[in-house]
């Protein structure tokens, strides 16, 4: 096979029996990675294997758990005591990701895994059209060979739930809804309205007929068939909303938390930590709402949400603002970062085939080689239910200085392997969660809420990162139904819309939800620690640019190693 691109700093991995060095083992693993992830290379701008979709199937689970097997095998191989900092962390990170990668295979999770409504196999042709690059004839070509291997996988993935029905072990009622509500719009707008069809507008005449040839010859009977395997399926859905209600759901859960926040702790911990945030929380909403002249949180919440100049006009209306508030961050950023990224971040509309389901806002890193900007999603399904008071805290956390500021740092760190740069959120999100809920508090100290209703927009998006603690582990955990989430987090300050969507995403990735308020304690705990030590010496700038300059780490590592990387200013 011809190797057209290598990502960005990749090097030729060693050959597999000898132990070479971390970077090479790194490379080693991530060379395998990306080849049995094509999705996820092409997501990362690599374009060597677009012609291609991964394999749900026995032969796909062997080759990760080989994988995961050899990876743990050469690690063991090396004496850490001699390694310096960043071969440190990166044999910490492999062998997190070998750990948790072994542990989802055991527990089987792609028996019920591919219902979901944000990122399951019905919505792969879409996402196509945001990330695979068509621009030139060979690129099409490979569009059009990738197109081709769909039906063989959603067979697999077909395959896959229907043992998982055998099994008992099945997704969730409302999950299975939402995904087979999503796949029946997809199938009934037929081939002109399917985003590959819509999106794609700079090919010719006779491109465009031969990628509607293969949407209507590959992708839409594949998404029929898998229609038609949902609708069989409701009748075998889960008896719980949560993970409990499968036969070893304390075990899969388990190994989710670890999976999400990379620590061990236990869904009590989890559960208390998300009430006494909340509660502190519910303390700052409190005195905003009084120096607005309210006499008590719902009070203004229903203010604000009445008031017809806290809500657009129009979509378009709320990506300008969006773009505004990006552009005010950035001018503000030089006195707290000396780090920033060289990648741009561009504002988006989510697209209608996926806007009902998908959350508030969301965002993709940039193309490690500069084909594609950072992109942050906003969602402007449903204008009357997204008041606009809300919309700076949740750019702050998704764009600048949050999650573009982290993920572009990271993809643009030349000394690190290519699997530190590119590969870390498999190594868990509660530190990447963790910066972009730490960020909607830093803006706060950089002044860039406008006015108090938007501090309140923040603290009420904070107490739903919170509530995250509470209601995930409630499903999960503690056997609480979707009614009682939705009910709860209505009870919070999020509209019931956004408490449904919220609820059935938690439901749909058990853990997720955790390492939003997990990650950013821990920032916020080590920034504590380094002030009590540092005094008045202390340095923010340098905080902010070592925890952003060794990429996404494990909590664990990041507790370790951070305290050593920040020295008090002269």
């Amino acid at each position: 096979m011809t190797r057209t691109v290598t990502p960005a700093g990749a090097t030729v991995p060693a050959a597999r029996g000898s132990a070479g060095t971390v970077t090479e083992l790194a490379d080693r693993f991530w060379e395998g990675f990306l080849e049995r992830q094509p999705l996820y290379a092409t997501l990362l701008g690599d374009e060597r294997y677009d012609d291609r979709l991964d394999d749900p199937g026995p032969a796909g689970r062997a080759a990760e758990a080989r994988a995961y097997r050899e990876l743990l095998d050469d690690a063991a191989r090396f004496d850490r005591d001699s390694l310096g900092v960043e071969d440190r962390i990166t044999l910490d990170m492999l062998e997190v990701v070998a750990r948790i990668g072994q542990a989802q295979l055991e527990h089987r999770l792609h028996q019920f895994a591919a219902i979901d409504q944000l990122a399951g196999p019905q919505a792969i042709p879409a996402d196509l059209a945001r990330f695979q690059r068509t621009d030139t004839p060979e690129r099409f070509e490979r569009l059009l060979q990738r197109l081709s291997t769909y039906p063989a996988y959603i067979d697999a993935h077909i395959e896959n739930i229907r043992e998982g029905a055998d099994s008992r072990r099945t997704a969730a009622p409302a999950v299975v809804r939402r995904v087979l509500e999503q796949t029946r719009r997809i199938v009934e707008s037929g081939a002109d309205e399917a985003p590959l069809m819509t999106a794609l507008t700079t090919l010719d005449e006779g491109q465009r007929a031969r990628l509607r040839r293969a949407l209507d010859e590959h992708v839409l009977p594949a998404q029929r068939r898998f229609l038609e395997t949902l609708e069989a399926y409701v009748t075998t859905a889960r008896s719980g909303d949560g993970v409990w209600a499968i036969p070893d759901g304390d075990a899969v859960y388990a190994t989710a938390i670890v999976a999400s926040t990379t620590l061990q702790l236990t869904p009590d911990e989890l559960h208390q930590a998300g009430l006494d945030e909340l509660a502190r929380i519910d303390g700052e909403r409190m005195e905003i709402a009084r120096a607005l002249g309210q006499s008590d949180v719902g009070s203004l919440r229903a203010t604000l949400d009445g008031d017809p100049e806290n809500h657009a006009p129009s979509g378009e209306a709320i990506v300008e603002l969006a773009r505004g508030q990006i552009a005010r961050a950035a001018a503000a950023a030089p006195k707290y970062f000396g780090r920033h990224p060289q990648a741009s971040c561009e504002v988006r509309a989510v697209e209608p085939y996926e806007e009902r389901e998908a959350p508030g806002a969301f965002y993709y890193p940039p193309a490690p080689d500069g084909s594609r900007p950072g992109i942050y999603f906003v969602n402007t399904f449903d204008l009357a239910s997204r008041p606009l008071h809300r919309l700076a805290s949740t750019t702050y956390h998704e764009a600048v200085p949050g999650h573009h500021f982290q993920a572009a740092i990271e993809t643009e760190l030349p000394d690190l392997p290519a699997f530190r740069r590119l590969g870390s959120r498999l190594a868990g999100v509660a530190y990447t969660e963790g910066w972009g809920l730490y960020s909607e508090r830093l803006a706060d100290e950089m002044g860039l809420y406008e006015d108090a209703r938007e501090r309140f927009g923040m603290l009420d998006l904070q107490a739903m990162r919170a509530a995250r603690l509470v209601v995930d582990t409630g499903l999960h955990a503690f056997r609480w139904d979707r009614e009682r989430s939705v009910e709860f987090l209505v009870r919070i300050g999020l509209t019931p819309l956004e408490a449904e969507n919220e609820t059935d995403r938690y439901i749909a990735w058990p853990g997720q939800a955790l390492a939003y308020t997990t990650g950013m304690r821990e920032i916020q705990a080590l920034r504590r620690e380094l002030e009590a030590r540092d005094g008045d010496r202390f340095d923010l700038r340098a905080f902010h640019d070592e925890v952003l300059g060794h990429g996404s780490l494990p909590l664990a590592t990041l507790r370790r190693e951070l305290p050593h990387w920040v020295r008090p200013a002269d």
